[in-house]
């Protein structure tokens, strides 16, 4: 019978098995993770802008509801000087108000900013507006205003 001796040398995978990951290893991965952060990072933060974008409308359309209510029960709609804040609060020179007309405070834009409202309006009755994420008149993409004309 043939009589083998065993190799003190022990085989690499029975030597890394208790001794953790490699500094390659962690390197390969952090890669890896960068890559993904890169290509859907953008794609996110992308689709919150649309989010902020597609909420002012909604709100802006609300206002717009809570206006034409107001107009509907006092004969017209709020002079800039009275401003959207009638919409909750009722003026004391008006008997016919019957509101408030919004369910909550006056709400800002997305960006913390107030609406704009006049009236009489240059495109209509009124003019209501945001002037969008950057806070003043035009802009382009998120910084552009939107309005309800």
């Amino acid at each position: 019978m043939p009589f083998h001796i065993q190799s003190q040398r022990q085989a690499p995978a029975a030597r890394r098995s208790g001794s953790g990951f490699t500094l390659l290893e962690l390197l390969v991965v952090m890669v890896i993770i960068g890559l993904l952060a890169g290509y859907v990072g953008p794609k996110f933060f992308g689709q919150i802008g649309k989010s902020e974008v597609k909420a002012t409308r909604a709100q802006i359309d609300g206002l717009q509801k809570a206006l034409d209510q107001y107009r509907l029960d006092v004969g017209r709609y709020p002079s800039t000087e009275q401003g959207l804040a009638v919409l909750v609060t009722k003026p004391s020179d008006e008997p016919r108000w019957a509101g408030p007309y919004l369910n909550k405070a006056l709400p800002q834009d997305p960006w913390r900013n107030d609406y704009q409202y006049r009236s009489p309006g240059e495109h209509g009755e009124y003019d209501l507006f945001s002037y969008g994420r950057d806070g003043r008149p035009g802009g382009e993409g998120e910084d552009a205003d939107l309005t309800s004309w």
